[in-house]
C-alpha cells in the first residue's frame, strides 16, 4: 500500500486524473465536431476552450499543444537534436552563420558562409519565402538519423550528408574574469543542466584567483526552481531558508541550505532588470534577504506564482499554477493581475511611461516592508526592489535604430562584413583584443548607411549619437559572430552602465 501511494504521488504528473463521466465542456468540442455544419480542427477547438478557461485564473497557467509541447519542453531540457548550425534567412536564402564546434555539422565540412539551397535532394529551401521554423523542422530529428543537404559555398554547389546527434544549448551565456579578482557569469535561463554549467564555471574562475562575483540575471525569465535553489545554496551557509512555497491545495513547503556552498563568503553582486522573473528573483530575493549580495539595476518582474506541468490523454499539457513562493523574510514578489491578463501584460510599458525605468526618484515601493538581520528595508508585492538602481538606456528604443533589428538588417551588415574581410577577422583571438583593435569608423559607416538603404532604413542622416551607437554595435555583433554569447558579453560589458556600476560597488 506505502509503494502504491508513493507510485502514484510521484507520477501524477503524467496522467492526473481518470474521470468517465464527460464534463459538459468536453460534450461541447464533441457535439461540434460531429454536428457542426463546417469541418473544424477539434484541436483547435480545445486549445479556444482551454485558453479562454485559464486566461479566468491567473497570468501564467498556460495550456500546449501536442505539436508544441517538444519544442516547449526544450528549452528547459537544455538540448535539442539536429545538426549544430545557426542560421539567418537573408534574401530568402539559408545561411549558416555559425558552425557548433565538435558538432555534426561541423564533423561533415559545413562553413559559415555556406548557404543551404535543398534538404534531401527533393525540398528547395532557398527562393520560395520559407519560414524559419519550417526550416528548423527540416533540419532537426532524431539523433544519429541522417540528412543531406545541397549548399552553396562561393559559386560551387556541394552535397552534404549530415549525421544528427544531441545539441546542447548553454544556460550559461558567459563566465569570465572581468577584471583581476573578479569574476563575471550571466545565467539566461534555468534549465536542466544550469546548476552543473554554473558550478563549472565557478569552479574554473575560483581556479583563476576570484575573490569577488557579478552574477547577471538581467533578461532571465526563470524556469526551473530547483536550479536556482541549488545556486543560492552555493552562496548562503548554514541551513538557511531559500524559498517557500504555498497554495491551497499545496502545503507549506521549505527549501533549505544543504551543503557547504563554493562562495559563502566573497563580495557578491547581483544584476537584475524589468525582465528577470520567477526563478531569478528567487535567487535575488534569498540573497537580498540575507544581506548576502548587493542587488543592481531595476525592479524586476514581479512573478511568484509556481507552475506544475500536467501530461494531457491527448499529448498536450497544461502548465498550472498550483502554489506562491515567498522569499525568506516572507515576501510575497508577484505583482497583482486582477486587473486581467492584458493589463497585466501591459504593466512593464507603463514602467516606462510613469518614469520609474529612467529615473531612480520614481522608484517607489508599494508593498509591504521587511527588515532584513543587516537592517536594510525590502518590499513585497511586485518584484525585487534593487538596492542600487541603474536607468534604462532610452537610446535603444529610437525608431531608426530598432528597425535596424527587427529588419534584420544589423545582423545581415555584420555577417556580410565578417565574410568580406575574413582574414582580418581570423587575426583576432580574443574578445578583448577585438574590442581594442576593431575600431569601426567612417568606412564601416558609408557601408552601413549602403547596405540599410537596401531595406529602405535612412541612416545618413543620423545624429552623431545615434552613428555612434550603431558602430558601437556593428563592433558588438562582430564579437558575437566570432565567439557566440561569450564574445558579445565580453565587449558589452566594456560599456555597460550596470556592469560598471557593479564593479564600483565591488571597489567600496
Amino acid at each position: 500500500m506505502v509503494i502504491g501511494y508513493q507510485l502514484r504521488d510521484k507520477t501524477q504528473g503524467s496522467r492526473f486524473l481518470s474521470i468517465n463521466k464527460r464534463s459538459a465542456l468536453q460534450e461541447l468540442v464533441e457535439l461540434i465536431r460531429s454536428k457542426y455544419v463546417d469541418p473544424v480542427q477539434v484541436d483547435s477547438l480545445t486549445q479556444v476552450a482551454a485558453d479562454e478557461l485559464l486566461s479566468k485564473l491567473d497570468p501564467h497557467s498556460v495550456y500546449i499543444p501536442a505539436r508544441d509541447l517538444m519544442e516547449v519542453n526544450e528549452e528547459l531540457m537544455g538540448n535539442f537534436q539536429g545538426i549544430g548550425v545557426e542560421f539567418q534567412l537573408f534574401s530568402d536564402t539559408v545561411n549558416v552563420v555559425t558552425v557548433m564546434k565538435g558538432g555534426p555539422s561541423e564533423k561533415a565540412g559545413i562553413q559559415v558562409g555556406d548557404r543551404f539551397i535543398k534538404v534531401d535532394d527533393s525540398i528547395t529551401i532557398a527562393g520560395v519565402k520559407i519560414k524559419p521554423d519550417r526550416v528548423r523542422s527540416l533540419l532537426r530529428g532524431p539523433a544519429d538519423s541522417k540528412v543531406q543537404v545541397t549548399l552553396l559555398r562561393g559559386g560551387e554547389e556541394k552535397k552534404v550528408m549530415i549525421q544528427r546527434g544531441t545539441i546542447p544549448v548553454p544556460t550559461v551565456d558567459v563566465s569570465y574574469m572581468i577584471e583581476p579578482g573578479k569574476g563575471f557569469i550571466r545565467i539566461n535561463r534555468f534549465g536542466e543542466p544550469t546548476y552543473e554549467e554554473f558550478m563549472q564555471q565557478l569552479e574554473k574562475l575560483q581556479a583563476q584567483g576570484m575573490k569577488e562575483l557579478i552574477l547577471d540575471l538581467r533578461g532571465n525569465g526563470g524556469g526551473l526552481l530547483k536550479e536556482a535553489t541549488d545556486i543560492a545554496d552555493e552562496f548562503l551557509d548554514g541551513d538557511k531558508l531559500i524559498v517557500y512555497t504555498e497554495g491551497e491545495h499545496m502545503p507549506k513547503m521549505e527549501y533549505r541550505c544543504k551543503r557547504d556552498g563554493l562562495f559563502e563568503k566573497g563580495k557578491l553582486v547581483v544584476l537584475v532588470d524589468e525582465t528577470s522573473a520567477s526563478a531569478s528573483e528567487v535567487l535575488s530575493g534569498a540573497l537580498q534577504d540575507w544581506d548576502r549580495a548587493t542587488i543592481i539595476g531595476r525592479r524586476s518582474f514581479g512573478k511568484g506564482l509556481v507552475q506544475q506541468q500536467f501530461q494531457l490523454s491527448d499529448g498536450s499539457a497544461v502548465r498550472l499554477t498550483i502554489a506562491r513562493y515567498f522569499t525568506p523574510l516572507g515576501r510575497n514578489i508577484q505583482k497583482p493581475y486582477s486587473n486581467g491578463k492584458a493589463k497585466y501584460e501591459e504593466e512593464l510599458v507603463s514602467r516606462f511611461h510613469n518614469g520609474e525605468l529612467v529615473k531612480a526618484d520614481t522608484v517607489k515601493p508599494v508593498g509591504k516592508s521587511y527588515k532584513t538581520p543587516g537592517g536594510r528595508m525590502v518590499y513585497g508585492g511586485g518584484g525585487i526592489t534593487p538596492d542600487v538602481f541603474v536607468a534604462y538606456d532610452t537610446t535603444k528604443l529610437d525608431s531608426t535604430l530598432t528597425a535596424m533589428y527587427y529588419k534584420n538588417t544589423m545582423n545581415n551588415f555584420v555577417y556580410r562584413l565578417y565574410l568580406n574581410q575574413l582574414s582580418k577577422f581570423r587575426t583576432y583571438k580574443t574578445p578583448e583584443q577585438l574590442y581594442k583593435e576593431f575600431s569601426p569608423g567612417e568606412a564601416e559607416w558609408q557601408q552601413l548607411v549602403s547596405f540599410a538603404a537596401k531595406d529602405s532604413i535612412r541612416l545618413a542622416s543620423a545624429s552623431g549619437k545615434d552613428k555612434n551607437f550603431l558602430l558601437q554595435n556593428v563592433q558588438l555583433m562582430m564579437a558575437r559572430q566570432i565567439w557566440r554569447t561569450q564574445g558579445y558579453y565580453e565587449v558589452q560589458n566594456k560599456t555597460d552602465k550596470t556592469v560598471l556600476k557593479a564593479l564600483e560597488m565591488l571597489k567600496q
